[in-house]
């Protein structure tokens, strides 16, 4: 069985992926192009070769394994029209980005980006009106493994953590979870909200002025999810309302220069830098192997993502 490796990997996990009785192709997603090699080959172990892969010439190809949590780069018609299974790295960086987020939410609390401007400055001015996070309420849209890690992170600090799902399920480290039908109790009642978000059919542009509108004044927003989840021009519209913002990913990227978001004093602006981790090479290897050596085995792998459903 030959797997087609396009991502960066160690020689040591080469080397145990070899014993497992794979072929390996190894090709960079910069150089990868359709031909008699890459076309013969069952599994694809990749982040994004698609604007230069045609799958469709891969006759053999049964399994797709992404290193990324998020697949809007697949081509979805050709995998679902070849049956061809995916897994992604769900959780894979669902720790740099809980610590993201709790970084964001003490610099809003704790004025950080003011302070470091009057360090810059040079300029020697106690802040009286700093907050503390203590006794706050905070809701997260979406109670997968980014949301829990946060939550774990965050029950520390004294604060009640409310979550958002589909069925309103209980998870682990949240105090209240709500349903479907019950989002607006998210934004209407938490002092901060954090969009942890897949964008699906259903998602895209769901968080607009009617959303903005009901939470409380001087609260904070966060999103970590997609940035097609939330309506950038009712954001900025709303801005003054809120305690601060804080933004890794968005409706455009790069964010275009001309965005009011980059000179807004209360937002933190990032450039889609929230899941990058030392530890990552070592978290997506140790998935890699474990679900090569189960597909060989014939079990059923991890990760498995719904392309229609979009998560």
């Amino acid at each position: 069985m030959k797997v087609l490796i396009t991502v960066k990997i160690s020689d040591e996990q080469l080397e145990k992926i070899k014993s497992l009785g794979y072929e390996i192709i190894r090709i960079s997603e910069s150089k990868i192009k359709n031909c008699e090699e890459v076309d013969d080959a069952d599994i694809l172990v990749t982040y994004n070769p698609f604007k230069r892969l045609d799958i469709s010439k891969m006759k053999n190809l049964k399994y797709i394994m992404l290193t990324s949590v998020g697949f809007d780069q697949l081509p979805k018609e050709k995998v679902i029209k070849q049956n061809i299974q995916v897994t992604n790295n769900r959780g894979g960086y669902s720790i740099p980005m809980s610590e993201w987020i709790v970084m964001c939410i003490l610099e809003i609390y704790k004025k950080s980006k003011m302070l470091y401007k009057q360090q810059q400055d040079k300029v020697w001015h106690m802040d009286f009106g700093i907050s503390e996070l203590y006794g706050s309420r905070i809701g997260f849209l979406g109670t997968g493994t980014i949301a829990v890690e946060a939550a774990k992170r965050l029950n520390g600090f004294g604060v009640e953590i409310w979550g958002y799902n589909t069925n309103g399920r209980e998870v682990e480290y949240f105090d209240r979870c709500f349903g479907k039908n019950q989002i607006n109790e998210i934004f209407k009642n938490c002092d901060v909200v954090v969009s942890t978000m897949p964008c699906t059919e259903n998602t895209i542009g769901m968080i607009d002025k009617d959303k903005f509108e009901l939470m409380k004044q001087g609260s904070s927003f966060i999103n970590v999810g997609r940035g097609k989840i939330v309506n950038e021009e009712d954001l900025i519209k709303y801005l003054d309302k809120f305690k601060g913002v804080a933004l890794d990913v968005f409706e455009q990227e790069p964010l275009p220069k001309e965005s009011p978001l980059w000179d807004a004093d209360n937002v933190i602006v990032t450039p889609h830098n929230c899941w990058v981790s030392d530890k990552n090479d070592i978290r997506v290897e140790k998935l890699m192997y474990s679900n090569l050596k189960k597909y060989k085995e014939g079990k059923q792998v991890d990760n498995i993502v719904n392309i229609e459903r979009g998560y």
